[in-house]
C-alpha cells in the first residue's frame, strides 16, 4: 500500500521534471543571448559580438532540423533549433541596424570635423548578397540579405537532403555536420576577441549561461539517449569552453 501510494506521487513528479527538462532544453538555449541582445541595444554598439556566432548556430540548426527527417530525435530538440534560428535572425537584425547607424554617425563626425560645406554627407556603401563579393560575405548592409542568405543555404541543403534521404550514411552524415558545427560555436567569439585585443562588448553572462547550458545540454543528451551526434557536440563543446572562457583572460 506505501509503495502504491508511493508511486502515485512520485509519477506526477517525474513527469514535471520531465517537462521542465524539455522546456529547458527548447528555451534555455536562447537565453544566453539575452544579455548581449540588451547590452548590445543599451550601447548601440555590437563591435564586441561576432555575427558569425550566428552563422554557425544558423547552419548548425538548418542542418539539424534536415537531419530529424532523416532521423527522428526528440520533439524539444526539434523546437530548440526552431527558436534558436528566430534568435539569431533577431540578432543579426539588431546587430546590422546598429553597425550602419554607427558607420553614418562616423560619416558625419568626419564631415562635421572637416567643416566642409562644399561636401555632401555620404551614405556608407551598400552591400549586399546579390552581389556575391566574397570580401563582405556575411557583412552586408541590410537585414533582407542576410534572409536571403538563408533560404538558399536552405533551399540548396534541403533539396540535397531530399534526393539523399534513403541513404543512412548521408543521413548519418548530416547529423553530425550539424552537431560539429554547434560545437564551433565559440571560436568566431575567440576570434573577434583575437582581433580586439580584448573582450569588452562581449557579454559575461553569455558566456557564463553558455558554460552551464552546455553542460545542462550533455547531459541531457546522454540521458535520454539523443542520437550519438548530440553527445560528441555537447563532449566538444565543453572542450571548446575552457577557450572561451581563457580569453577573459586576456590582457
Amino acid at each position: 500500500m506505501e509503495v502504491a501510494g508511493l508511486e502515485w506521487l512520485l509519477g506526477p513528479a517525474r513527469q514535471l521534471v520531465a517537462w521542465g527538462a524539455a522546456g529547458a532544453m527548447v528555451f534555455g538555449g536562447v537565453v544566453p543571448y539575452v544579455p548581449q541582445y540588451r547590452d548590445i541595444r543599451r550601447t548601440q554598439n555590437a563591435e564586441g559580438f561576432s555575427t558569425y556566432v550566428c552563422l554557425v548556430l544558423l547552419v548548425a540548426n538548418i542542418l539539424r532540423i534536415l537531419f530529424w527527417f532523416g532521423r527522428h530525435f526528440e520533439s524539444p530538440l526539434l523546437w530548440q533549433s526552431i527558436i534558436m534560428i528566430i534568435t539569431m535572425l533577431l540578432m543579426l537584425k539588431l546587430c546590422t541596424e546598429v553597425r550602419v547607424s554607427n558607420e553614418l554617425n562616423i560619416k558625419r563626425r568626419s564631415f562635421a570635423a572637416a567643416d566642409s560645406k562644399d561636401e555632401e554627407i555620404k551614405a556608407p556603401p551598400k552591400r549586399s548578397y546579390l552581389d556575391f563579393d566574397l570580401n563582405y560575405f556575411w557583412h552586408w548592409s541590410k537585414f533582407t540579405d542576410y534572409v536571403q542568405c538563408v533560404l538558399t543555404f536552405t533551399g540548396v541543403t534541403g533539396y540535397i537532403t531530399y534526393l539523399w534521404l534513403d541513404s543512412s550514411l548521408f543521413v548519418e552524415t548530416l547529423g553530425f555536420l550539424a552537431v560539429f558545427t554547434e560545437a564551433m560555436l565559440g571560436v568566431p567569439q575567440l576570434y573577434r576577441n583575437y582581433q580586439n585585443r580584448s573582450t569588452e562588448g562581449m557579454s559575461v553572462k553569455m558566456v557564463l549561461m553558455w558554460t552551464s547550458g552546455d553542460t545542462f545540454k550533455t547531459v541531457y543528451f546522454i540521458l535520454n539517449q539523443a542520437p550519438f551526434q548530440f553527445s560528441i557536440c555537447g563532449l566538444l563543446q565543453e572542450e571548446a569552453l575552457k577557450s572561451k572562457c581563457r580569453s577573459f583572460l586576456l590582457p
